[in-house]
């Protein structure tokens, strides 16, 4: 069901402060993807580590799924646009994530997890986000939750926007997840053709939108599909308005910075060399997950 917004607009706009096209790769037993945020921008965009955005009606480009790995330090949201995984992991978990679905895991100390297709044949999309932990929670216990579509918060705009709230709030509408420390906002828009759309952000938030269908505009400039745009961090900017000559979907995501020492070697980040050579030696001796 979806709930009427009261929009608020936004006095300012923020603006684009470059585009990035994202690098084609492969993970796990080979799955075909477009790392969109790269290891490079995480101080920039503190506190997203990664966003991986993988799309294919291939299957050889993703039927071997993402097989046994560990994590430690940070959380992964999973939102399946189209398609079906099962998760299975090392604290007892277990969920099928599917069409327009959230998967929320934290690691914490440890995890040893798997993600796998459940279909041979038709279309898998969808993106996996990596939000760090503050230091204090590094070493937290695991925690996991499944939010199936029809679980997640949706509104609608005087406009016709769609908005899904994975996290944090939008025109007052609370998300499916919240998060004290890096306070993060994550948005799914489906804006027709000649709508806009204003969202209130922190001024000290980092924040960026993906672009994967269709085009939009933010304060004049384009931005096309599969390419990410930076927020301008503008301190007399209260927000984004996102503005779309064509029908477009859209991930607006934005949070707190955690102004912390990022030292990540794979699946694990920490905050410090020593923690993550402990990191390693735990999943080596069979102490980790």
């Amino acid at each position: 069901m979806s709930t009427p917004l009261t929009e608020s607009p936004v006095s300012r706009s923020r603006t684009v402060e470059r585009l990035v096209l994202g690098q084609a790769t492969s993970d796990g037993a080979g799955v075909r993807l477009r790392r969109v945020l790269t290891p490079d921008l995480q101080q920039r965009l503190d506190p997203f580590l990664m966003l991986d955005a993988f799309g294919s009606d291939r299957p050889e480009d993703y039927i071997a799924g993402f097989p046994e790995h560990p994590h430690r330090g940070f959380e992964t949201v999973t939102y399946m646009v189209a398609g079906r995984m099962l998760h299975r992991d090392s604290a007892g978990h277990e969920g099928l994530l599917q069409n327009g679905g959230v998967q929320w895991m934290t690691a914490g100390r440890g995890v040893i997890h798997s993600e796998i297709p459940q279909q041979e044949e038709g279309l898998m999309e969808g993106f996996q986000l990596w939000l760090n932990l503050h230091s204090s929670e590094k070493m937290m216990a695991p925690w996991y939750r499944d939010f199936a579509a029809d679980e997640l918060p949706r509104g609608q705009t005087a406009q016709g926007v769609k908005v899904t709230v994975i996290a944090g709030s939008s025109q007052g509408l609370l998300g499916a997840v919240s998060r004290p420390l890096t306070e993060p906002l994550y948005l799914d828009l489906q804006l027709p053709a000649g709508a806009r759309f204003d969202q209130a952000l922190p001024a000290a938030h980092n924040a960026f939108v993906y672009v994967y269908r269709g085009e939009v505009a933010v304060a004049g400039r384009p931005i096309p599909a599969q390419r990410m745009a930076i927020l301008a961090n503008e301190p007399t900017a209260d927000g984004v308005v996102i503005e779309a000559s064509q029908e477009a979907r859209v991930l607006l995501i934005a949070g707190r910075p955690l102004r912390e020492p990022i030292a990540q070697y794979g699946p694990f980040v920490m905050n410090s060399r020593e923690e993550i050579l402990q990191a390693m030696a735990d999943f080596r001796d069979g102490r980790l997950g």
